[in-house]
């Protein structure tokens, strides 16, 4: 059993290994600390030879060349200490870093489709991207170095205090005054930070849907105040910004101004007690020499400590989305037969809105073609997305060879089934490997079968570089027909028992549509399918046809049957069947 984690690697959010790693740096900062000093004896000491002939006694050149070579192996002392401290402070920073990206992402893949109708891109990318870089630049900047600073303090303040106790509360008297100044305007700095985060979100959010709409703002030549909205988040960032380090200035300024204080307080003192006799020149040298030497790394420390109270906002933002639960279930479970069923099934997008799905109860029989149609809104890619658990229903069940899909594993789940979607989601890679994704453990044989099944030879070939072409971002370099060819090329290549196809043929002209139907015929052999489309003349020799109407079935049989039924379906066939004879 595992042991429970200590305060600090829970407010970090530090996996084991970041603990210890911490643990490490910590100890690797403090040692590169009293490392520093040796050069600092090593230079008093040479100061103390060279004013000897001021005090009468001459210059030893024996212990001066004593001296340089101490000086030398101090240096090669340091440069190791500090070697050491970078390996264990920014190399494990940055692989701490990269799991806590790594398992965020992993989270966010298995949460329900739900959590992200409330929360948009933007605000996810901050939680991977800007939340994380935030801890990273933490834990490699802040943290080992503030607390191996107090250590070294604390180290030397007690032997300074062992040695002369005035010296010592001269010099570290404004150490705790300076921090205190910084940490009791935590709660304003705080405040300001929240709102600054706040701000790059909302900016953030004005931004990407400025890009997304880049097409539209062009055709439609929209300028000034449509934008109004775009320049006021970026424009109350600023402001945030400003007011943010505006704030948090003051207070490190006024801290700073407290810690270097302490170099005239022990000026000073060093100052009166030589002249009363109390302390030699040396020693009070050697003060000076350390209150110069320590202030340096605390005001740096001083000046980076805000990033602590902002950091503890992203640690909020991170832990508020682990919070949330992922979808789980049995990963181990078998699926034996592949019909569907649909319980009494209900569903709706959030709390408080109404149902999308009403009592839905039908059967979509295993080995044949499943027809789902109706009006637009009517709850058709709603059921298919129940039935692959994007969604969990909130009424009813959805059952697959009898078994409830909310018991099963979504990704066990998932490796049941293969889509075709009318948006195709493309990679920024080669057309070999956006057809690759179907099945990694694909051979090359494989992979180049499902292409031709699918007709992507016949645009693959005419490319420059054929299968190791790159599609560009979201496929931007081929054709609208071409994309959905290498997504059933994906479906082929997966060869899952149940193949749903939202819309597939949806936006094509007639030659891509040609085409994708061949390959759409190849997909679906000896498959459950089911299918969701408009164009009901696209699918009257399917097995079954379920008409859904406000997100209700209201009919179900053959093209035929429906037909004579003369009820919605018969209207919305006639309706599209006059529309064919319409023209310009």
């Amino acid at each position: 059993m595992s042991n429970k984690p200590s305060k600090l690697q829970d407010a970090l959010m530090l996996t084991d290994k970041g603990y210890t790693d911490l643990k490490a740096a910590i100890g690797a900062c403090t040692l590169t600390n009293f490392s520093m000093l040796l050069p600092s004896i090593v230079m008093l000491q040479i100061i103390v030879e060279l004013i000897g002939p001021f005090t009468g006694s001459a210059i030893s050149w024996t212990k001066m060349w004593t001296l340089f070579t101490i000086g030398i192996a101090g240096a090669i002392v340091v440069f190791f200490c500090n070697k050491n401290d970078y390996k264990k402070t920014y190399v494990a920073s940055y692989m701490e870093s990269e799991n806590a990206r790594t398992t965020l992402a992993e989270h966010i893949r298995k949460l329900p489709m739900s959590v992200f109708n409330s929360k948009n891109l933007s605000e996810l990318t901050t939680n991977l991207m800007g939340d994380v870089g935030t801890a990273e630049h933490v834990l490699s900047h802040v943290y080992p170095q503030l607390i191996a600073n107090a250590i070294s303090i604390t180290v030397i303040c007690l032997m300074f205090a062992i040695w002369d106790w005035r010296m010592a509360l001269a010099i570290f008297i404004s150490v705790p005054a300076a921090f205190f100044i910084v940490i009791a305007s935590k709660g304003i700095q705080a405040k300001l930070g929240k709102k600054h985060a706040a701000s790059k979100l909302e900016a953030s959010d004005q931004v990407q849907e400025y890009i997304e709409g880049i097409k539209v703002i062009k055709a439609c030549n929209l300028d000034g105040e449509q934008f109004t909205a775009l320049e006021n988040s970026l424009r109350t960032m600023r402001d945030l910004a400003i007011k943010f380090e505006f704030g948090t200035g003051i207070f490190i300024t006024s801290a700073q101004m407290f810690l270097q204080a302490g170099i005239a307080l022990t000026v000073f003192a060093g100052t009166t007690l030589l002249t009363g006799g109390q302390i030699e020149l040396i020693p009070m040298l050697l003060c000076l020499l350390v209150v110069t030497r320590i202030y340096g790394p605390i005001l740096v420390e001083l000046t980076l400590l805000p990033e602590l109270f902002y950091h503890q906002i992203a640690i909020k933002r991170m832990r508020a989305l682990r919070a949330i639960d992922p979808m789980e279930g049995d990963a181990t479970k078998e699926i034996k037969e592949y019909d569907i069923k649909l319980n009494d099934v209900s569903f709706h997008y959030n709390e408080t809105g109404e149902e999308t799905i009403k009592n839905v109860s039908i059967t979509i029989p295993k080995g044949g073609i499943t027809a789902l149609v109706g009006p637009s809104g009517s709850g058709k890619s709603t059921i298919s997305k129940l039935i692959a658990r994007f969604w969990d229903t909130t009424g009813g069940s959805v059952e697959i060879g009898g078994v409830n899909v909310k018991e099963l594993d979504p990704e066990h789940l998932m490796g049941h089934m293969s889509f075709v979607f009318q948006d195709v989601i493309l990679f920024n890679d080669t057309i070999y490997n956006n057809i690759k994704i179907g099945n990694m453990d694909a051979t090359d044989e494989q992979i180049y079968a499902a292409a031709k099944a699918a007709r992507c030879d016949e645009f693959a070939d005419k490319l420059p570089n054929g299968y190791q072409t790159m599609l560009g971002e979201n496929g931007s370099t081929i054709s609208g027909g071409e994309r959905q060819r290498l997504s059933i090329a994906r479906a082929l290549l997966k060869d899952a028992p149940i193949v749903l196809l939202d819309e597939a043929t949806a936006s094509l002209d007639p030659e891509s549509e040609a085409y994708i139907q061949q390959a759409i015929s190849e997909l679906i052999q000896g498959k459950t399918v089911i299918v969701i489309a408009h164009r009901l003349r696209t699918i009257s020799s399917a097995d079954k046809i379920i008409v859904l109407d406000q997100g209700q079935a209201v009919e179900e049989g053959t093209h035929e049957e429906l037909l004579k039924k003369k009820g919605l379906y018969h209207k919305l066939y006639t309706i599209q069947q006059e529309s064919l004879g319409w023209s310009v």
